[in-house]
């Protein structure tokens, strides 16, 4: 059942966070509902602008429309990840998702509340709740670019006045963390202090954590003795900070270089042990499960696992 994000939001403010998957494929897709499902715990479908023009945004939109038939017991939201203000449009005359993400933290202050402020008035007039970004991530992520010496976190002193201005219903915060699977180097961490500050200052409001992925060494070795060659000292956000970060505010936390990782090592373990083989499919099915246990998990570690009952009786009161 899709539902809006802004009921995952209220169910879920400084209880637990929701963990919101990028997906880009039939795979990912029944991995991902495979493991809600199994953890009982509600989720965000992302779709970003690159998984939209990977085959065509309908093609995608039918694989999540089928799931949803296939695993009734599921309840999500559908989210637009990262968009300009052109795709948020679009997604938001589709009529299909649930909440969009207006990525202008590259603009000035003003501009950044200016467009915000657009595409909030499009989007609350037809139901769906905007998320937009104060603050600059480092890292690479699809159509997201920026280098380190670019990036800058969130200043809670200005926090109140954006939210205010610019009617977003939810704040993604640049608090140390960057896109990618290279997050943190040197003395580089999660900035507690700056989330719990920012909380303060816009109470009420649900914020995002966005390069949110653990990159496990395990994942990073067990590929490169597939033949990768990631960089081993690469690392994420440690699984144990998800849910401190949840009890300060961070109710949706993004998740898809792990993802990723979990697709490469499956793919390139399976072709080694197996080169003869030329059959996808095989591959594919390792994959699903081994996506599903990892969502499992994931979902544990954000406090979401176990909360599909609560949701449901929320949403049910509507």
């Amino acid at each position: 059942m899709i539902v809006t994000t802004d009921q995952l939001y209220k169910v879920a403010y400084k209880k637990f966070a929701v963990g919101a998957y990028n997906i880009n494929n039939a795979e990912q897709c029944m991995g991902l509902f495979r493991g809600n499902v199994m953890s009982k715990a509600p989720f965000i479908i992302q779709i970003s602008k690159g998984a939209r023009k990977y085959t065509d945004k309908r093609m995608l939109e039918a694989i999540i429309r089928s799931a949803e038939g296939i695993f009734p017991e599921a309840i999500f939201a559908v989210h637009l990840d990262h968009g300009d203000e052109e795709t948020c449009l679009d997604c938001i005359k589709s009529g299909f998702y649930s909440s969009v993400m207006i990525d202008a933290s590259h603009e000035s202050f003003d501009e950044n509340i200016a467009i915000t402020r657009r595409v909030v008035e499009a989007a609350h007039a037809g139901g769906i709740s905007v998320e937009a970004e104060l603050g600059r991530l480092g890292g690479v992520e699809e159509d997201v670019k920026v280098d380190e010496g670019s990036a800058f976190l969130t200043n809670p002193a200005e926090a109140g006045e954006f939210i205010e201005r610019s009617g977003a219903d939810a704040l993604a915060c640049a608090i140390g963390t960057s896109h990618g699977a290279y997050k943190f180097k040197g003395n580089q961490r999660l900035r507690m202090e700056v989330i719990e500050q920012i909380a303060n200052a816009i109470p009420g409001v649900p914020l995002v954590m966005h390069g949110s992925s653990s990159v496990p060494q395990s994942e990073v070795e067990r590929i490169n003795a597939a033949g990768g060659k990631l960089d081993p000292s690469a690392r994420g956000v440690h699984e144990e900070d998800y849910l401190p970060a949840a009890r300060l505010g961070v109710t949706k936390v993004n998740i898809d270089t792990d993802g990723r990782l979990v697709w490469t090592r499956v793919h390139r373990e399976a072709f080694l042990t197996n080169p003869k083989e030329y059959d996808f499919r095989p591959a594919g099915k390792i994959f699903m499960d081994e996506y599903a246990k990892f969502i499992a998990h994931k979902n544990e570690k954000l406090g979401s696992a176990g909360q599909l009952d609560a949701v449901r009786a929320f949403v049910s009161k509507k």
